[in-house]
């Protein structure tokens, strides 16, 4: 059974929603406006994962308290996706570099 949320975590899930989105937002502006392969990873790879976190941890919380009991699920896949983001945009780094014919890091600006 659920319940009403009180005010504070209606406000506090809401908050971190909009910094969620404000950090997704940013992470796929990044990903349209910069130049090469290797700057775009960035801005999914850090922005994004945030938002992402922010979004999930809102969510934990209203339904911790909504049900009354601790939700986890959210908890296992916050984890999951601060562990994996940064892994696999390491890896496609590498597999550029690899790829890259010169074997140099591209000039930044």
């Amino acid at each position: 059974m659920t319940h009403a949320l009180p005010l504070w975590v209606d406000a506090l899930a809401a908050l971190l929603i909009v910094a969620g989105s404000a950090f997704a937002l940013i992470g796929s502006i990044g990903l349209a406006r910069f130049g090469d392969f290797y700057k775009r990873v960035h801005g999914p790879t850090k922005a994004v994962t945030l938002g992402v976190g922010c979004v999930l941890i809102a969510s934990m919380l209203a339904f911790s308290v909504a049900t009354g009991r601790a939700s986890l699920h959210e908890l296992l896949i916050t984890l999951f996706v601060f562990l994996t983001a940064p892994i696999s945009a390491h890896l496609l780094v590498k597999a550029a570099l690899k790829a890259d014919a010169t074997g140099r890091i591209p000039p930044s600006g």
